[in-house]
């Protein structure tokens, strides 16, 4: 690997940069260990360039948004984990459709929604990632998912290519994209919206937050829902049926407040969550005859 040339060429395209980075400052879950180097390019240019030079170069690379769906290993992540934050621009294309650079929050699309009086997107509100991660994995909660309201993705392929996705060419599917195969990196996202009257989208919004409060563990650190949705099951009731709920390994947690959660309580690694995950998977299979699906991408 070239790191050191990597470095370098970071510092000449103004990319913020840490080597040896505790992967833990970098997660919802707050675990992991480090990162040879951590990049956050400040454009779409210099993350193509650096993609290309990872390429190049051999480089492993990680494409990181807020970390919100992964656990990354105690040993860390050998090569470098480029972060999609840089990109952070949001504008109006017209009365009714949005662009917004992979690496805007959730939270921040939605506020600007609701500035503009865009409904469809309410049930992002609560959700920590970022609208690359989301468009990425087709987020969803209380009956909306990203395939509801976006349009297309404009990626870079490894290569530096630019190019969009749209329509049944994103492959949206439950908890999936076209991009969890193919590798091209998503650099923004066009979303289309409906108009409503700000203070019913507001209304919504405090609605489901205030589900999110009272049902999910958010005092917490966690990747959100561990596991996706069986067919004919949930998770968390099929969890809780046979009595995982509080159980523990080390300080991964399975939470009292929702099953379908795994909680760091303070000190939890890597292992302690896959360890539990594999407890869970394990037990529900032989009480119910249902596998567990894991939701959340373990790398490193």
């Amino acid at each position: 690997m070239s790191i050191e040339r990597l470095k370098q060429y970071a510092g000449e395209l103004s990319c913020v940069y840490f080597e040896n980075e505790p992967m833990s400052e970098h997660t919802s879950f707050k675990i992991g260990g480090n990162a040879d180097i951590f990049i956050q390019p400040p454009t779409k240019t210099a993350l193509s360039n650096i993609a290309q030079a990872c390429n190049r170069w051999d480089v492993p690379t990680l494409i990181l948004g807020n970390g919100s769906n992964v656990l990354v290993s105690d040993n860390g992540i050998r090569g470098a984990v480029i972060s999609t934050t840089g990109l952070s621009d949001i504008k109006m294309l017209d009365a009714y459709t949005i662009e917004c650079g992979a690496g805007v929050k959730t939270s921040r699309l939605c506020s600007f929604a609701l500035e503009n009086g865009l409904s469809g997107f309410e049930f992002l509100w609560g959700i920590p990632g970022t609208m690359g991660g989301a468009a990425f994995m087709n987020a969803g909660a209380y009956d909306g998912e990203m395939k509801d309201v976006l349009v297309c993705c404009n990626h870079i392929t490894p290569s530096g290519e630019e190019g969009c996705l749209q329509g049944d060419e994103l492959g949206l599917s439950y908890r999936h994209s076209a991009y969890s195969d193919n590798g091209y990196i998503i650099t923004s996202v066009v979303l289309k919206g409906t108009p409503k009257d700000p203070d019913l989208i507001r209304e919504k919004m405090d609605d489901l937050m205030g589900r999110r409060k009272a049902k999910q563990p958010l005092e917490y650190p966690s990747a959100g829902s561990i596991f996706k949705r069986p067919q004919g099951h949930y998770a968390a009731a099929l969890i809780e049926q046979c009595g995982l709920k509080g159980c523990s390994v080390g300080g991964a947690m399975v939470s009292e407040k929702h099953s379908g959660f795994i909680i760091n309580t303070g000190g939890a690694t890597a292992s302690d969550v896959k360890t539990l995950i594999e407890k869970i998977q394990n037990e529900v299979f032989l009480q119910t005859d249902v596998q567990l699906e894991c939701e959340v991408r373990m790398v490193g």
